[in-house]
């Protein structure tokens, strides 16, 4: 076969393409041509792309008689044409045109591998048939894989003599994708009276309009899969209120409800104005009646969008207050486990506000400064059904008089001079569906107390400067070291609203009321100081200790907290002594009177010994060697006081 020589006219392009009687003396003359291949002579005339074509298909041994389309397994078949679903359907459409200038025609569809995937026209290629060259020989399919660029194939140029028995010419050009991949091929097969220059063009048009639609749907996914996936809802719609598109957000905000075949007035209703001629807006608060039981509040902005039409974007304003939340830390941490000391007047005030947790009436807090009202407003709250809610702690006396109406009920857009714009959520909003720890109730101004008031009542707030009140959802609970009563007779509290407070009244007991409590607290406060500052715990000497259940503490259990830091830091020694107290407390204490003296003595050693034993874990032989006692008699100590060991430990 080496006496064949290369062909001698490597002309190519759309502009070669012989046409009508050309055409058939070309065919006539690859005949001639082919026969001299076969025969081993030398060949001349034809282009040099298909002569390379043919030598490739005689060394790969490919006959070119026997003629059988090979398609792969069944099962890897059904794969391809998965893989390749978009590719297939966006194609159908192009071929479909394209079989309209082509009727006695056959368009194919194959993928980058040559299998065929879909077909319109005449039956000639079924689907699954590979076409590769290395598989068929020399075709316009197989020519298209191996130089990824537009061809054509004369009926004579086939390796295979069944296909250039069929007289038809074919055309074929690559699919590309957005990177310019060659994912497919297209190819035409028409009679030799419809196939010219101007097919050749076509075929290429053809392709590419199905990689630009495919480019088109990546880039409708990519922009949808953003719509989807923003945490804001998204609502396009036209000039005339018709909906185009929703994305997930907005139809959860609207519970799913049909917002199609309506405009957009009529599917959100807003409160105020329409959404068609309003002007266009940044973070503006909007409320919307969906349906006749739904109220939806949001913050809204609205945007031109192309055609006049318009792009609006929602925040659903319970959602950017449970993110306010997070942000701000408006949680509860106390538990009533976390409160220290088994007085009788501790443990009663524990069963009242354990008892308040079971519903959502309103409690009253009564207690001096430092008591602790705050840890059991969040002990009532993790106690409750509203534990995995917002637990918002607001001091009444530490607001601005001016100030406090915009922070516990908020404000609208523009409402006065120097407000955020948008508006801004106050502390009912900010506390929806849990509980507003109201502190220092009795410092409430009282017009903000009508407000309050009204909030209780009603359970609904109106921000200042807004038109229509906001519905809430709040349990209250107040607390106040003065004496509300009083307040009351004088004029500074609203009897109506004490009353609507004080459904639940629990005192809590100031720590002189419960000085039996003292060295559970110092211990419990001890160990805390000594491990934040990593250093050993310290001793209480029977001294230190009779000075502690001597002080009369007006600062309460917050004095006794701050105290217990000051001496662990000031203490050199293993030991706090009086040294270590502040000179006021030492210098103030009073001498019991005589007659007490061995009562009060021996009550102090009773407190120091259970303090010991406590800091100790209840190990009775480190607290005998602390105390400088025998373990006997330490045991007969606590025989005598009927102490229980088991609550030491």
């Amino acid at each position: 076969m080496s006496n064949v020589s290369p062909a001698s006219d490597t002309t190519e392009g759309i502009f070669s393409l012989p046409e009508g009687q050309q055409a058939r003396r070309v065919d006539k003359a690859l005949w001639q041509n082919w026969l001299k291949f076969i025969a081993g002579e030398p060949v001349s005339g034809m282009r040099a792309a298909i002569f390379s074509s043919w030598q490739r298909a005689r060394e790969a041994a490919i006959s070119p008689d026997d003629f059988d389309y090979i398609s792969p397994a069944p099962a890897e078949l059904e794969s391809i044409l998965l893989n390749n679903a978009e590719l297939i359907d966006v194609a159908r459409e192009v071929m479909e045109n394209l079989l309209a200038y082509n009727p006695d025609g056959h368009i194919n569809l194959t993928d980058a591998n040559g299998v065929t995937l879909s077909f319109c026209g005449l039956d000639m290629t079924p689907v699954g048939s590979i076409l590769r060259e290395s598989v068929l020989g020399t075709n316009c399919t197989g020519r298209c894989l191996q130089e990824k660029k537009l061809v054509y194939v004369l009926s004579s140029e086939n390796w295979k003599i069944p296909l250039r028995q069929r007289q038809r010419q074919c055309a074929a050009a690559p699919v590309r994708n957005s990177e310019g991949e060659m994912i497919g091929v297209l190819t035409l097969t028409a009679s030799p009276d419809n196939f010219n220059t101007h097919t050749l063009g076509t075929v290429q048009a053809a392709a590419e309009a199905i990689g630009q639609q495919l480019t088109l749907r990546r880039l409708l996914a990519e922009q949808t899969s953003i719509l989807e996936t923003l945490n804001e809802g998204v609502i396009v719609f036209d000039r005339h209120g018709r909906i185009k598109t929703v994305n997930r957000y907005a139809r959860q905000i609207f519970h799913h409800i049909q917002l199609h075949d309506i405009t957009i007035d009529q599917a959100l209703n807003p409160q105020s104005g329409s959404l068609l001629t309003m002007g266009f807006c940044n973070d503006r608060e909007m409320t919307f009646h969906p349906t006749a039981e739904q109220r939806i509040s949001c913050l809204v902005s609205l945007m031109p969008a192309p055609g006049d039409g318009r792009v609006l974007s929602l925040r659903e304003n319970q959602r950017i207050r449970a993110i306010t939340r997070r942000v701000m830390g408006v949680s509860a941490s106390y538990t009533f486990e976390m409160i220290r000391g088994h007085s009788t007047a501790i443990q009663d005030a524990i069963n009242k506000a354990r008892t308040s947790a079971r519903s959502d009436s309103t409690v009253l807090l009564n207690g001096e400064s430092g008591t602790g009202k705050e840890l059991f407003a969040q002990a009532i709250h993790n106690a409750s059904q509203r534990v995995n809610e917002p637990f918002v702690a607001v001091n009444c006396g530490a607001l601005p008089r001016d100030l406090v109406q915009s922070e516990l009920f908020g404000y609208a857009d523009g409402a006065f001079t120097g407000s955020r714009r948008g508006g801004s959520a106050g502390k009912f909003e900010l506390a929806d569906g849990g509980t507003l720890f109201l502190d220092e109730i009795g410092e409430m101004p009282l017009e903000a107390q009508t407000s309050l008031l009204r909030v209780l009542q009603e359970s609904e707030v109106v921000r200042i400067g807004a038109a229509y009140p906001t519905k809430v959802d709040v349990r209250i609970i107040a607390a106040t070291n003065c004496n509300l009563i009083t307040a009351v007779e004088n004029g500074s509290f609203r009897r109506d609203l004490y009353y609507r407070l004080n459904v639940i009244s629990i005192a809590v007991p100031a720590l002189r009321e419960r000085q039996q409590d003292i060295p559970e607290l110092v211990a419990n406060f001890s160990d805390k100081q000594c491990a934040r500052l990593k250093r050993p715990n310290p001793q209480l000497s029977p001294e230190a200790s009779v000075c502690l259940m001597a002080w009369h503490w007006p600062g309460n259990v917050r004095e006794l907290e701050n105290l217990v830091e000051r001496m662990i830091n000031m203490c050199d020694g293993m030991m706090i002594t009086l040294a270590d107290l502040p000179e006021e407390m030492t210098r103030h204490m009073t001498p019991a009177p005589p007659a007490t003296s061995s009562a009060r003595l021996a009550d102090s050693e009773r407190l120091h010994i259970i303090a010991v034993i406590r800091q100790q874990g209840g190990n009775l032989r480190r607290s005998a060697a602390i105390l400088g006692i025998s373990r006997t008699a330490l045991y007969n100590k606590l025989n005598q006081w009927q102490i229980n060991l088991a609550t030491l430990r």
